[in-house]
């Protein structure tokens, strides 16, 4: 019986720890980037990191 509670006190105690160790980035793929949206009429320049008015 002691060893029952032991073992279900240390699980308790070690599961938050197990929760924060999957961190923010848990089922998100390293490789996706934030979405950028521009107002009509512009898109967005990676070199100047900015939006800019598109040209015709």
């Amino acid at each position: 019986m002691k060893t029952k509670i032991l073992l279900a006190t240390l699980a308790l105690a070690v599961t938050p720890s197990l929760a924060l160790a999957m961190g923010c980035g848990f089922g998100h793929a390293k490789t996706e980037t934030a979405s950028i949206s521009c107002a009509e009429g512009s898109v967005y320049n990676a070199e100047a990191q900015r939006c800019v008015p598109t040209t015709s």
